[in-house]
Order: C-alpha cells, then structure tokens, then sequence
C-alpha cells in the first residue's frame, strides 16, 4: 500500500545530536581485503579449471537485397544485448549451454524468432529479416532504455537470468546481486514488504516504469511491489540504471531506474506451472499459459498467483494474490496490445521493527523504552520472550489491505523504414486501507466529546480504526522513435508523457468500548489530494565519428500539487505547490577496439517533495524545498571472448565506473519515522555521493561461471546541524554545524556469484553479498546504525526432459546459508527521556536466520 496511507508503523519522535565522543566508521584496507574483495578472488579461483562458454557471432541482412542490417536489436531470452554493427554484424561474448531464444528485431521487418543451443565452441549465424514488420515490444520501451550509445550505467536481467532466483521472494531479492544493491524485508524472509536501496538511495529514488508507465506513487514516490505479487514470473527483461539515467516518464530518478517490460510475444502455445515451499510455512503456487498465434495476428497470455508466507517475524504473516493477462493484435507494421495485472495483498503489521533491547536482551536498555513510555509492560514482557522475532501488534486483524489494478493500452507502429511509434494509455485504480487496534485513545484526537458515566468523566477508549486510501491514476505515455536502417550514425527519440493522481486519505472508527457519539465507519479525518504531472524529453545519438559517438537528452516537467482537508491527528494539511523542471543531459563514448569503451555523461536531476514532506513537517525545520542531482559518470567497459587464460575462448566482461553524484537541498532521512512508517526528511544544503562500482564476469563453458561485483563510496553532508528535542518533542538546540555520513548509505557492497554445472541439467551456485555498516540518522553514531553482514546462499536446480512434458525443473534455495544473525534495515529517534538526559531508541528489522525454499517447476 502506498507510503501517503501506509507501508511501516512507528512513533514519531525526535532525534538527538551526536555524542561526545563521535563514533566514525574507518574501513581499513585489511578489512576491505578480508570481507569484500578476497571472497571474490576465492571465488574465481575456484573457476580457473574450467572451460569456456561458446560465443555466438554473426551478420544481420534485408532477405530480398542481401543488405546489411545496422542498428537491428539482438535479444537473448528477451533480454536486449545490444545491437548489429554498421556492418550489420553482431556477437554475444558467451552463451550458456542449454537451450534459448534469439529474437532479433528491426524497423520495417518481421521480428525473427529463433531457438538458440549454448555450445562449448564457437557458433556464427547469420539471419536475414523479411521486410513487412514492425519493431514489436520493443518499440514500447525504448525511450525508457539505455544503451552503450547513451553513456549510461546500467545492468540488463532477461527472464532466464530472473527466473533463476524466482522462487516467490519480492523482487528486490531478485536484483541483490546487481551493483550497490542492498534487499531488506520488514517481516525478515523476503515476502510481503520489502525495500531496496541503490548507491544508498531508497525507492522513494528509484524511478520504476512498467512497459513505460510510471509505477511509482505519486504523492510518496515509492514503488510498492508488495501490491503486485509475483510480477517477476511476468517480467520479459528490466533493465537497472544507476545514477539520473536517461529521461524517464513519473517521478525523477534520484538514484536508479528500474525500467520492467513485460512485453513479449511467442508465437507458439505454452503452459507452466511453478510451486514452491519453505521455510515459515511459505507457499508459491501459480500457472502461466499462452495460447500463441491465433488466426494469425492474435496473442493470449495470463498469469494466476498466490504466494503466503507466516515471515520470519512472529505475527508477519502475508495472503498475497495476482494475475497478468495480456491479449495482442499484430498486422503488419502494426501492434496493439491490452494488459492488465492486479495485486490484492493482506499482511500483517511487520513494519514497527523490533527494539534494540529485544534483540540484545539488555534488560537494562529495556527498562529505558519502558520508562519512557516506547513499550508497554505486556511489549517488554513478551521482548524478553520473543528476542529478535519480537512483534510490536497482537490484535489479530493488525493487518494492511490493498488491491491494485492496473489496465494498460500499447499501440506499436511502424512508420515507414525508418520510424517507429510506442504509445500507450494506463489506468491504475488502488483501494484499500490498514486496520490498527489503539489502546487509551483521546477522544479528543478522533473529534468527538467526551463520554460522561455518571458522576465520572471519561475522556479515553480503546478503539479500532482503518485508514483508507482510495485512488486513480492515469495518463498517456508516448516515444516517436527515429532509428534509420541505411545509415545509423543518428538515432533520436521524441516522448513524453502526461499523468493525474487522484487520492482520498480518510478514517473510520469501526469500534470503540466507549462509543461516544460515533457509530461504526464514521469518518474522523479526510482530505483529497490531485497532482497532475506531464513532461517532454528529446534525445539523441550520433556517430560523429568511428570511434567517438555523442549523447544529448533534454526534458522538461511540470507538477501541479494540491491537498484539501485534515490529517489524522485533525491537522490541516491544505497544501498548493507547483514546479517546473529543466534536466539536461549529454555524454560521449570512444571506442577502443578490441571490445574497449570509455564513455563520461553529465545528467541534472530535480524533484519535488513527497506527501510526508507537507504534510509531516517536524518543529524546528524549514518548509520542504524541491532538490536538484547533478550527476557525473564515466568508466570503462571491456568485453571479449576470444581469449584463452582459463582455456579456449574464455568469456570476460569487466567494467569500472565512477560516479559523483552532488546534491542541492536533498531530502535525506532524519532516521524516523510517521505514525504509518513513512520515513521523515529534512534538506540538507549540500551532499553528496562518490564512488567506483567494479563488475567483472568469467565464464568458462557452462562448466562454470563467476560474476562479481563491488562498490566503493564515499556518501556526504556538509555542515549538517542536528537538532535536540525535549518529551514533548519541542526543539531545544541545534548541534554545531559538521561534515557526517548520509543516513542509509553503506560505504561497501559487494556481490558475487559462482554458478557451475557439473551434470548435465544440474546448476549449483553461490551467492555471497556483503554490506558494511550503515548509519540510522545523519548524526553518525556508532551507536545508532546498523552492523555490517556478510550472507551466503546456495541455489541449486535440476533441469529433466522427459518425454510427458517439455522441461521438469526441481530447485532449492537455501538462503542465509552460514545463518548470520544481522538487521538489514532500521530506524532510531532521541529525546531527553524520563531521567532528564537524552535517551535514544533504535528499532530493526532483523533478517531470517537459515532458511530454504524449494519448487517444482513443469513447463508444458
């Protein structure tokens, strides 16, 4: 559910500033070495005996005049690997052993569509298109997707490559491995709520588009997959950008994009089925079909889901349902296309964390949080008991509902040899709210009179209440592509988009144990909120030169806010805000030869405030101000697999970037949270973010592959002044003015998977991540973070061909494998307590200890 109504539960409170005696985290080079780099070395020692993948290499031609094909797209199990040559020529480093699906497309030509078997040797195939198609989902989504030529970082996941780690976990889970990623679940196991962070930045950040339509939620800007379950068994490719990126439709990209096609047309009749179970009673059932061609220019695909899961934490139970149904029309440059997904989700309140003294059984550290009114005597007695599966609720319906519906209309249309049109129009309708027992409640604080027993006054109940939302969103996307097939040297992109939020915020008590004069359903609160936003980008690419090619991209968005009404706690939350933004774009690649690039861009990124930041302004800060990105990237890229170090033509992909990424007035969290969950921010006038991502992959046959990565950062704010609040959260005094560690921002993180194959059909792999230590607030004290960890999984899948149905599949996924105990997530507010001194409380949400799941996976 949407962050403006729901998505954790916490006090509101204040924060303290640092301590005397300032705790900084130094990561010294052995400790690099040891945690982050080394297992990486291991890994691909372990890989040196093995063979090499083969490569796959060809040329792209027009059938009837025996002409090359320049620019034609090249995708492997749907995911876009890049583009023929000017030559018309193309090849892709290394192909798995095991069957695939090559799908090479081009403007004016019918897409070709062919079955792919990875070979140890080498393979050359050369394809020759017929003219008369379309340049099908692609055409869609194109002007959300980056590419070499637009000197940009990003990482491109096919189905295979998701399917791998499908096992029913939230998608998060699913992209840990890719560069500066860091997964964490509020109920521990990787289903219901869940959040990644990307370079230290939250979703609040990360722009999603799916099939090119803004995901994220207007007021809050947050992506909540939890109220699509199961979308990465839809999920065709998505590509992760890192840093501004290209111009994206919905809210500005602050740290990453994920951008998520599900667009895919087969041509021939399937049916599948995946079913998993594991550790917490977790369940995963669903079925996929598609009917193929039908009368030749019809497709029909669909999806049912049920994924529930009783989470690691006690009482964070999750019911999670979803289908996907898709239904295509294609004749001859011609594509339209109606999709529709919904998600209804019901989990258990997980999202209050767990109090540090819980985890740590400091009875000591417990009495505080009791004494100061943080825990009730039932909570600390059950702390004691429960330890790091604590759970904040225990009333049995301490549950949030949701149901989102999303209707999509795609038209792909080619226009002649040398244009194409993706445009598309989208509906989202979300409705739902979260039910919430409250104990000692004013009746004041619901606008009602007090109850009078008698001679006795009574101006507290308990009572239940649900906070609803209750909205629509829907708009028009559009991007005119130009991609010329005699002469490729210029590629431009017209789009745009335009886009409204309508949204009901409101209450009801549903009982109460003094009525007072309210009856069931009656409204405490209400207020509407519209926001329209609408935008226009240009881009563009040219070939000035062989080996220098030039990027430029230009967008221009506007954003009109308003709210009308009251807040839960009857404050008057009418807001009017408009904004109009200029983000520039422009970056270079030089070819190197022999598989080398380097490439540099420079990107401003601007966005405005969230709800929260209106609506739940704390005393002592200014009002929230619009922030602004300026972005710098540049690095090195290099590919080749024709080499020989780990036997015959060994595979290697390697890259180094670095990126600046310097902030105006950014939002950043202050480490506490709403009475709904929703993180609070404050702008800081300057900050920034530095550091060098490394990737690396090797692969040797499909024997045996490794792939690696690892981020070094350096995440600032200059002369941050924190501020001291007394019990009634009043300021007192602001902190003298310092350098300090952006909150949420982990200095390391690292990545790595080995992944072999020593029977036919049988895949084992490793995957170990690594995090270093991350501060709750921006006070940077020891004392208030989160601990660095290190996680090892295991992933095995075995794949049989029996002649009753096209592939059986068995696979377990043991995650946690060393069962670590850590907390990937967290938050913490300081006050001068009861004793007159400042007290601080930290919350988090500690990760599952060992856990497996297994699935049995039959393709028809």
């Amino acid at each position: 559910m949407p962050a403006s109504g729901t998505n954790q539960s916490a006090s509101a409170s204040a924060h303290a500033p640092t301590p005397g005696a300032r705790a900084r985290f130094i990561l010294s080079a052995p400790t690099l070495l040891k945690k982050y780099f080394l297992p990486g070395v291991a890994l691909l020692a372990l890989a040196a005996p093995a063979w090499a993948q083969g490569p796959v290499s060809g040329t792209i031609s027009d059938a009837r005049t025996g002409e090359p094909l320049p620019g034609a797209t090249i995708l492997l199990d749907g995911a876009a690997l890049g583009a023929t040559s000017p030559a018309g020529t193309y090849s892709l480093a290394s192909v798995p052993a095991g069957p695939h699906e090559l799908r090479i497309t081009f403007v004016g030509y019918e897409p070709l569509v062919r079955p792919l078997q990875g070979q140890p040797q080498a393979q050359r195939l050369d394809e020759r298109l017929q003219p008369g198609g379309v340049l099908t989902g692609e055409a869609l989504i194109v002007g959300t997707r980056a590419s070499d030529r637009t000197a940009t970082v990003y990482t491109d996941l096919g189905k295979q490559a998701l399917g791998k780690r499908n096992f029913g976990q939230d998608l998060p889970y699913l992209l840990d491995q890719t560069p500066s990623a860091v997964a964490s679940s509020d109920a521990g196991a990787g289903v219901g709520y869940t959040n990644l962070r990307i370079r230290g930045v939250d979703g609040t950040g990360i722009n999603t588009t799916i099939n090119g339509v803004p995901l994220n939620d207007p007021e809050s800007h947050g992506s909540f997959l939890v109220n699509l379950p199961d979308l990465a068994s839809s999920i065709n490719s998505i590509q992760v950008q890192r840093g501004v990126g290209t111009s994206q439709n919905g809210s500005a990209a602050f740290g990453a994009s994920l951008n998520i096609s599900t667009l895919e047309n087969r041509r021939e009749a399937y049916a599948e089925t995946q079913n998993s179970y594991g550790s917490f009673n977790t369940w995963k059932n669903n079925v996929s079909f598609g009917t193929g061609l039908v009368g030749k220019y019809f497709t029909f695909d669909g999806r049912l889901s049920r994924i529930a899961s009783d989470g690691y934490m006690n009482r964070a139970s999750s019911d999670l349902k979803s289908y996907y149904f898709a239904a295509g029309y294609q004749r001859g440059s011609t594509l339209l296309k109606f999709i529709t997904f919904s998600g209804r989700e019901k989990t258990y309140q997980a999202w209050n964390g767990v109090p540090e003294p819980a985890i740590t059984g400091n009875q000591a550290q417990l009495q505080v949080y009791l004494d100061n009114g943080e825990l009730t005597a039932d909570q600390a007695a059950r702390a004691l008991t429960e330890g790091r599966r604590w759970s904040y609720y225990t009333y049995p319906n301490q549950t949030d509902n949701y149901q989102q519906n999303h209707y999509q209309l795609h038209l792909s249309q080619g226009l002649g040899s040398d244009w194409s049109l993706g445009a598309a129009l989208h509906l989202t309708r979300g409705f739902g709210y979260y039910e919430s027992y409250r104990a000692n409640r004013r009746f004041s604080a619901y606008n009602l009179p007090d109850v009078v027993v008698g001679a006795d006054t009574l101006t507290r109940t308990n009572l239940i209440d649900r906070k609803w939302l209750d909205n629509y969103f829907y708009g028009g996307t559009f991007a005119l592509n130009y991609q010329p097939r005699a002469n490729d040297k210029l590629q431009a992109t017209l789009g745009g988009g335009w886009n409204k939020f309508d949204n009901e915020h409101y209450g009801e008590i549903i009982w109460a144990q003094y009525a007072s004069t309210s009856f069931p359903g009656q409204r405490y609160y209400y207020n509407l909120a519209h926001k329209t936003d609408y935008n226009a980008y240009a881009r563009a690419t040219y070939q000035a030169l062989p080996w220098l090619g030039l990027y430029a991209d230009a967008q221009v968005r506007h954003i009109r806010y308003a709210i009308d009404g009251v807040e839960d706690a009857q404050q008057d939350v009418t807001t009017r805000a408009s904004y109009t933004f200029f983000n520039p774009k422009a970056g270079a690649t030089i070819s190197l030869g022999h598989g080398q690039q380097l490439y540099g861009s420079f990107a401003v990124g601007q966005r405005e405030p969230v709800r929260t930041d209106f609506t739940d302004r704390q005393p002592g800060y200014a009002p929230a101000r619009a922030e602004r990105l300026n972005d710098l990237e540049a690095g090195y890229r290099y590919s080749r697999a024709d080499l020989a170090f780990l036997g015959p033509s060994t595979a290697v992909r390697l890259s180094a970037n670095y990126f600046d990424m310097t902030y105006v007035n950014q939002l950043v969290n202050t480490g506490q949270l709403n009475d709904v969950g929703t993180a609070l921010r404050t702008n800081v006038a300057n900050s920034y973010r530095r550091g060098v991502e490394l990737t690396g992959y090797v692969a040797a046959a499909d024997k045996i592959s490794l792939s690696s990565t690892l981020t070094l950062s350096r995440n600032r704010i200059l002369d941050y002044r924190d501020v001291t609040y007394d019990a009634s959260y009043n300021p007192v005094v602001a902190a003298e003015g310092r350098n300090t560690a952006i909150s949420y921002s982990p200095s390391v993180v690292s990545a790595h998977t080995l992944e072999g194959q020593p029977l036919g059909g049988l895949r084992l792999a490793l995957l170990y991540k690594t995090v270093s230590r991350q501060y709750l607030d921006n006070t940077e004290n020891v004392n208030r973070s989160l601990a660095d960890y290190q996680v090892l999984d295991l992933r095995v899948r075995y794949a049989l061909h029996p002649g009753f149905v096209k592939e059986l599949e068995l696979a377990v996924l043991v995650s946690n494998l060393l069962n670590a105990r850590y907390s990937a997530n967290g938050y913490t507010y300081s006050y001068l307590g009861a004793s007159g001194n400042s007290e601080t409380f930290n919350w988090y949400y500690p990760q599952a200890t060992r856990n497996f799941l297994a699935s049995v996976n039959v393709r028809f």
